[in-house]
């Protein structure tokens, strides 16, 4: 079982778990958002089951980032196309003592944590799997409200609102700097590159350090943001691969704002307290957005009929709500932000409901 990462040797402990101990295995295996969306989830777990050892089942290059949240002792490389469902996780010893389903809602998250047998399983009930309890899953429900409310059904409780990241014990690449972030997973939630450009040119100019970010195979567009809004080459991080996740967690920390979409680098924003502008096309920001507070705005052209899931999340063209947004309000929202720091911190703490 391959371990790239674990908890005792991120706090400088041990070099392995104890035998003796019981295992607890999370399935989460999507992308950054999603793992800072599970956050508050995965603080609940590690607080009720302190005695445990807790295994997270995601995406191996995800193996820094679950450590930054102080909550995971080891990473379990598991992935699946797209955001399809592992079909087995690699598992050795005796089954887990509790297995728990943050995946998703269904037979398919389930199958491979039954497959180990643990002892008990947290999931959503699921007609194809009557045998199962559990609360009753909600399709319009903020993904941190939802985990959390799971928990708290089978007696664990968890608060959406904690989910913050310690700060990073590192120094920004560039402190203080607008970060423009103009990638996404899918084109749907992908702001048109010229208008990302225009931004970036428009803060530029009034005297912000911008810095453009991208994420692996995100070189071209950044590239081509940061070259049409006059920017050097070397304002471009990322691109060929990730930017490790070290570098960037201590770059949105150290930021004056974030200026992105609906994609993992929103999330990473809330989880440091760093003013962001984030854009919203097929999914309502009360979905997936920021808490209510003055750091950040979500910015979103809502359908008459109030629907919060107007659009296909992994479409393959910009969505039209999307696309109505336009640069001139995303220059306003950023020059409303509050300026980042301990007193904007102590001022919004409490203000953590989902738009």
């Amino acid at each position: 079982m391959s371990e790239p990462y674990r908890r005792d040797a991120y706090r400088g402990g041990g070099t392995g778990p104890s035998p003796a101990r019981p295992r607890l295995l999370v399935l989460r295996a999507l992308g950054l958002g999603d793992l800072l969306t599970a956050v508050p989830a995965l603080r609940a777990l590690r607080r009720a089951y302190p005695d445990h050892e807790l295994l997270l089942a995601a995406p191996a290059r995800l193996a820094e980032a679950a450590g930054a949240t102080g909550t995971v002792d080891r990473l379990l490389p598991a992935e699946a196309p797209g955001r399809a469902v592992p079909r087995r996780i690699e598992w050795d010893g005796p089954p887990p003592d509790l297995a728990v389903d943050l995946h998703g809602n269904g037979p398919p998250s389930r199958l491979p944590l039954r497959a180990l047998r643990p002892a008990r399983l947290f999931a959503y009930r699921h007609p194809g799997a009557p045998d199962l309890p559990g609360p009753v899953w909600r399709e319009d429900e903020h993904e941190r409200d939802r985990w959390c409310r799971l928990l708290g059904w089978y007696g664990v409780p968890a608060d959406p609102a904690d989910l913050r990241l310690p700060r990073p014990g590192r120094p920004s690449p560039a402190p203080g700097a607008v970060v423009v972030h103009p990638g996404a997973d899918a084109a749907a939630r992908r702001w048109p590159a010229g208008r990302f450009a225009a931004v970036a040119r428009a803060l530029s100019d009034a005297g912000h350090r911008v810095v453009v970010t991208a994420g692996a195979g995100e070189g071209p567009l950044a590239r081509a943001v940061a070259r049409r809004a006059g920017l050097p080459p070397s304002r471009v991080l990322g691109g060929a691969a990730d930017v490790p996740f070290a570098e960037l967690s201590a770059l949105v920390a150290g930021a004056r704002a974030v200026v992105v979409g609906d994609t993992g680098l929103a999330h990473l924003a809330t989880a440091h307290g760093t003013p962001s502008v984030v854009l919203f096309g097929p999914v309502a920001p009360r979905l997936w957005g920021p808490p209510r507070s003055p750091l950040h705005r979500a910015l979103w052209h809502h359908p008459a009929d109030g629907g919060a899931r107007p659009g296909d999340a992994h479409g393959d063209r910009p969505d039209e709500r999307l696309l109505r947004i336009t640069v001139a309000e995303v220059l306003d929202a950023v020059a409303r932000l509050p300026e980042p720091g301990p007193a904007c911190d102590r001022e919004t703490a409490g203000l953590a409901r989902p738009e």
